[in-house]
Parts: structure tokens; C-alpha cells; sequence
């Protein structure tokens, strides 16, 4: 089916199949939400290789999240509901925003110092992660979702998104305001 978009005196002619985009939206979905709930429950749970809570929380506290296992645990708790939230379609543009929020501390607290490219352990993970939570927000879970199937659809819209985007980005920055990394 074709639709045509005119911006300003500009007329754009694409191709729109709403069955291929929301099946797009279900293999991002399931892709990214997935993985992040596999890297919450390594921190939570030691698994998939992960090292535990324990050993999450030293990490924290070294960073200057104190005390460590607080921090450490809900980190580690809003990763794996984030994932799950995101996977499932479910409670619109709440799982992203809760992604971009500790993706916001992790890119700034561990991973900023060295560059962009992962290799070096830069931001290029969790930016991939934060980009692709802010892409699903503003265009909501689609309709292979729970959203769609119980009629949450109106949390995805586009007044909820926004909102939902700026608490979990000032949420993020909020907790790296309360950190207290340790004196050079």
C-alpha cells in the first residue's frame, strides 16, 4: 500500500506494509529486550556467565555507587525488568525508558573514559542499547504485543513516550549525581 507523506511543499511516495514493520518491531524487541534481561540477570543472578550480585556490588563500589549491593541490585533488577518489559511489548514506553536510564550510568560511569568502540570497552554497547529503547518508545511495541492484545496501546503515545524518555534519561543522570567516586 502506498502513502504519501507531505512535509512543507515536499511530497515523499513509500512503500508501507504495516505486517512487515510490526513483525520488524517483534524481532527488535525480542532481540534487545532479551539480551538486556540475560545482562541484568548476570549481574542479579550469576548467570550466562555473569559474576553475581556480590561481585557487582565491589564493582559499584568502586565506582563510587556506596554502599555497592543497593546500587548494584537495582541496577541489575531494572536491566532484567527492562528486558523482560521490552521483549513482551508490555507497558509501552516504560521497559525503554527504564533501559536508557541505567544504560545513561553505565556509558558515563564505566564506559565513557574509553572511547566509543567497544573494544576498548567504550560506549558503544550501551549507547546500541539506549538508541534502540529510544527507537521502540517513540514508535511503540507494535502490533505483535501485549500492548496490542490487552489495549494498552495508549501508553504509546506519542505525549506518554516523551515523558516516559525524559524521566528515564533524568532518572539516569539523577543517579549519577548521587555518586561519590573516590578522590584522585
Amino acid at each position: 500500500m502506498l502513502h504519501h507523506l507531505i512535509l512543507g511543499t515536499a511530497m515523499l511516495t513509500t512503500a508501507v506494509d504495516l505486517t512487515t514493520i510490526a513483525t520488524g518491531l517483534l524481532v527488535a524487541r525480542i532481540v534487545l529486550g532479551l539480551l538486556m534481561a540475560a545482562h541484568g540477570s548476570q549481574k542479579l543472578f550469576g548467570w550466562f556467565g555473569g559474576h553475581g550480585l556480590s561481585a557487582t556490588a565491589g564493582l559499584f563500589h568502586s565506582l563510587g555507587f556506596r554502599p555497592g549491593k543497593p546500587f548494584a541490585t537495582v541496577a541489575a533488577a531494572t536491566e532484567l525488568t527492562s528486558g523482560i518489559l521490552v521483549a513482551l511489548g508490555l507497558f509501552g514506553p516504560i521497559g525503554p525508558a527504564l533501559m536508557i536510564a541505567v544504560m545513561i550510568v553505565a556509558a558515563v560511569s564505566v564506559h565513557l573514559r574509553n572511547g566509543l568502540f567497544a573494544m576498548s570497552n567504550g560506549i558503544e554497547v550501551p549507547l546500541l542499547y539506549a538508541t534502540g529503547a529510544a527507537a521502540l518508545a517513540l514508535t511503540g511495541p507494535g502490533a505483535y504485543s501485549l500492548d496490542a492484545i490487552v489495549g494498552l496501546g495508549p501508553l504509546s503515545s506519542p505525549a506518554v513516550a516523551g515523558i516516559a524518555l525524559a524521566v528515564g534519561i533524568l532518572g539516569g543522570l539523577g543517579n549519577l549525581l548521587v555518586r561519590r567516586p573516590a578522590n584522585a
